[in-house]
């Protein structure tokens, strides 16, 4: 009869504790998730934000269709790869859309019509803004990324993980050169 008692005791240990890791592991997954949504609604700002700021700025720089082209090529990449989900390609776009802003607002120096326009003030404090919010989101799921991967790595969590068909999420990384601060006189010499 004690023995019977301590199995019994020990297979409900064993239950609570899968339940409590099962429960852990979908709390993870929707951190990520939380963390990714956030990210999400700000590049949705930033992308309804630049096409006012292109269009700003096409009122005074005739000469630069060409930068402005491309931000606008830029800031469809980045819709693209967020629409679909793909955290690389939305590394590669974000850099390359970080470096085309770059660009223009480096071209808007030799504008100082533009420069003075309330307008493309906004509209640039306001992109700032919103490259120093994406910033911070990506810190938070990156974050919460790796808590979700190591979790799921570790016993015996990884167990629970494998039997329920838990992933691990991919990392939003950049590489050194799409986080380096843009060159302003190279940009101007380019």
């Amino acid at each position: 009869m004690l023995g019977t008692l301590v199995f019994v005791g020990i297979i409900a240990a064993v239950a609570f504790g899968g339940v409590g890791l099962y429960n852990r592991l979908v709390a993870l997954k929707h951190r990520v998730a939380t963390a990714w949504s956030n990210i999400d609604v700000l590049l949705k700002q930033r992308h309804d934000e630049l096409p006012k700021l292109v269009d700003t700025c096409r009122q005074y720089m005739q000469y630069e269709q060409e930068t402005l082209e491309k931000v606008m090529q830029a800031r469809s990449a980045v819709h693209a790869a967020r629409e679909s989900g793909d955290v690389a390609g939305l590394s590669a776009a974000e850099g390359g859309l970080r470096a085309q802003l770059g660009r223009l607002f480096a071209v808007a120096e030799a504008y100082p019509d533009l420069k003075a326009n309330a307008s493309f003030q906004q509209l640039q404090s306001r992109i700032s803004e919103l490259e120093t919010g994406i910033a911070d989101r990506r810190e938070l799921y990156n974050e919460s990324v790796n808590i979700n991967n190591a979790t799921i790595e570790q016993f015996p969590a990884s167990i629970i993980a494998g039997l329920f068909a838990f992933k691990p999420a991919k990392l939003l990384e950049f590489t050194d050169a799409e986080k380096a601060d843009v060159s302003v006189k190279a940009l101007f010499n380019a």
